[in-house]
């Protein structure tokens, strides 16, 4: 763990080295790749923390990273992959820091997806969390700042207006959307713009058909994430030219 000081200490001399962490779009996995999933409840996806190894089905969970983790390994079969989740419920960034060391770092990562943000706005809301948009994005960027990684994508943070999301979060929670992209940006991510695929998914079937309760995403949510992953990382091939 480092304190707030060192945060934005490092994300100023970080930033300069990032670029290195950005490999071209549309490059394959090289073999015995690790990918790693991290971020809050809507990576958890209800994963089995009992199960600690690569590739299990229960230590996925049952969202995005599952299917990414699915198409992935039917993709590259003889890539000897290996697919960790350690999303966990309730995460904002603070809590990220924490368990940065263990749950990140020492599994080494190549490839490094994170979704974080939609606590740091909510729980001011509801948990007496005082954090700011400034809090969120420096941390946020100090926290790359000491991740070496060869890909680096950072998922938009998103909601819809239902469930436990009415207008009062607007434009508060446009800024954290904003922040992220300002991350991403700075640490030379891939960024995976998600608000306005699901904006316009709700108008065709109603927000809670994708976000049951505004925040969490339904089954077609999840399949709707890991879509717009998989077109924008470049990880994965198009669907017409998978295997």
């Amino acid at each position: 763990m480092i304190s707030r000081r060192d945060f934005v200490a490092v994300a100023g001399a970080g930033v300069a080295a990032a670029c290195t962490r950005q490999l071209n779009v549309g490059v394959e996995p090289a073999h015995g790749s690790t990918i790693l999933f991290q971020g809050d409840s809507i990576t958890d996806a209800g994963r089995d923390r009992n199960q600690a190894a690569p590739n299990a089905g229960g230590a996925l969970g049952n969202g995005y990273p599952l299917l990414l983790a699915a198409m992935l390994l039917k993709q590259w079969p003889d890539r000897d992959l290996r697919i960790f989740n350690r999303g966990v419920s309730g995460n904002k960034v603070p809590d990220l820091q924490a368990r940065w060391e263990t749950d990140t770092l020492a599994l080494k990562p190549d490839v490094l997806s994170i979704l974080i943000g939609v606590n740091d706005y909510w729980h001011t809301r509801t948990h007496g969390y005082t954090g700011t948009v400034t809090d969120y994005e420096t941390q946020f960027a100090a926290l790359l700042a000491q991740t070496r990684v060869q890909r680096l994508i950072i998922l938009e943070p998103f909601v819809l207006k239902t469930g436990a999301v009415d207008a009062s979060w607007w434009p508060e929670f446009d800024a954290r959307r904003a922040a992220a992209a300002r991350v991403a940006e700075r640490t030379a991510a891939t960024f995976v713009p998600l608000q306005r695929a699901f904006e316009e998914a709700a108008a065709k079937s109603g927000p809670a058909y994708w976000l049951a309760d505004g925040v969490h995403p339904t089954p077609a949510g999840h399949e709707l994430i890991a879509d717009r992953w998989r077109s924008v990382s470049g990880i994965l091939p198009p669907a017409s030219t998978a295997r």
